[in-house]
């Protein structure tokens, strides 16, 4: 469908004045029970957006991915982060020191080799510690990295088999992606389903969990026309092309599991692997998709948010965390109540991702951390309003007593102590 170019413009200025008065106004929908926060930052250097936590089954970590492309791991004995892996052969890693080149690398699959361009070797002649040149497009002004994700990786949902300990990685242009124990260049997984003879590319990969009792991947992809880097417009246009997969790695067999999923996100299975969550980012929600019992194969609503919803983590203490990136605003709810709206705006002349990124800075609204029964019931919720520098929540990581709070656009983690 073409708009005329006045009728584009007089819908513009009626957004444009709704926007003002929508800054003045109480829009955002209330939330019952909001403690407030006070947090411990972790700064991370060279990138930001902490996505998605993961521990290694040997209890170290977390394990996250930044902007730049890097997976990187914070070191408690050093109070520092250490850089593990990339998920993009356009970026590189230093490794940590070790006696065997292979081990260096924790190759899996058919890995490919970025080649050394620096390295040092002990008196046998056994490689002591490999350097690989990084390329610089993928570094700089953290600024900048936006621009360069499509080339450089964009890693998101995180998580560790605990057969096989290897880390796997949903990047949102390479695909799903694993990572041997002792990191190093990845092994690409997937980046194509091979569906009906016709080759579909995974143009935005983005949640997992991991079965911890057969390994197998349960991974979504947001969707099949939209890439990361247009993540506005995806939720604009009311596209329903994500997809939930299932990758079993002793068969290397992928299975999609569901079709038709708007903005699907972040996933966690249940402690007994009997049913799996799949947040819907468009639509506020949180979906059951049942594995096993009487109801397999059959799709629920299992709750509904007061925000944007990312990712989602079981719960150590019962239930699960929701990272809600921001709320659910009046003037959201209205235009996406209405799609020619949303088909408007897609045509104006103008990056809308960085149009939302901007009006959201201004609106200065933040995120919130939401605790769910298994009956998906809201048990806890968490605000920090006092934090400036990009409010949103992406994902909630609980353990011993800590929370790991990631975002998409923060140059730090938060932490959090549980006060019991």
């Amino acid at each position: 469908m073409r708009f005329p170019l006045h009728f584009v413009a007089a819908v513009s200025a009626v957004l444009v004045t709704t926007w003002m008065a929508h800054m003045r106004s109480g829009s955002e929908e209330e939330v019952e029970g909001v403690k407030l926060w006070h947090y411990e930052g972790v700064p991370i250097e060279g990138g930001v957006g902490p996505e998605s936590f993961a521990f290694d089954p040997r209890g170290e970590g977390p394990y996250t991915g930044v902007s730049d492309g890097r997976i990187i791991k914070w070191q408690r004995s050093e109070n520092r982060w250490l850089n593990f892996s990339v998920t993009s052969l356009h970026s590189a890693v230093e490794s940590v020191p070790t006696t065997s080149f292979v081990e260096a690398f924790g190759l899996v699959g058919n890995a490919v080799l970025l080649l050394p361009v620096q390295d040092t070797t002990s008196d046998d002649g056994k490689v002591d510690k490999v350097v690989f040149g990084r390329d610089e497009a993928c570094g700089g002004a953290y600024e900048e990295h936006p621009k360069k994700e499509h080339l450089c990786g964009r890693p998101l949902g995180l998580c560790f088999s605990m057969l096989s300990n290897e880390l796997y990685i949903a990047d949102a242009y390479n695909g799903l992606v694993a990572v041997g124990p002792n990191g190093g260049t990845p092994s690409r997984l997937i980046s194509i389903l091979e569906e009906e003879e016709k080759g579909e590319a995974l143009s935005f990969t983005n949640g997992l969990d991991v079965d911890p009792r057969t390994g197998a991947v349960y991974f979504t992809s947001s969707s099949s026309k939209y890439q990361r880097r247009n993540y506005v417009s995806l939720i604009l246009s009311r596209d329903k092309s994500g997809k939930l997969m299932k990758y079993e790695p002793q068969s290397e067999k992928v299975s999609i599991l569901l079709n038709n999923l708007s903005f699907a996100n972040g996933v966690a299975l249940s402690k007994d692997g009997d049913y799996i969550l799949i947040i819907e980012t468009t639509t506020c929600r949180v979906l059951r998709y049942w594995l096993e019992t009487s109801k397999a194969g059959t799709l629920e609503v299992f709750a509904v948010l007061p925000g944007f919803p990312d990712n989602i983590k079981r719960s150590p203490r019962g239930g699960f965390w929701v990272g809600i990136n921001s709320r659910r605003e009046k003037l959201i709810q209205w235009i996406l109540s209405y799609p020619w709206i949303g088909q408007v705006l897609l045509k104006l002349p103008l990056d809308t991702t960085k149009a939302f990124s901007y009006l959201s800075k201004l609106k200065r609204s933040s995120g919130l951390a939401i605790r769910l029964s298994e009956y998906g019931e809201i048990l806890e919720v968490f605000e920090d309003k006092s934090w400036n520098k990009g409010g949103s929540i992406s994902e909630v990581e609980e353990r011993d007593g800590i929370l790991w709070v990631g975002s998409i656009d923060a140059p730090f983690v938060r932490k959090y102590t549980i006060h019991k």
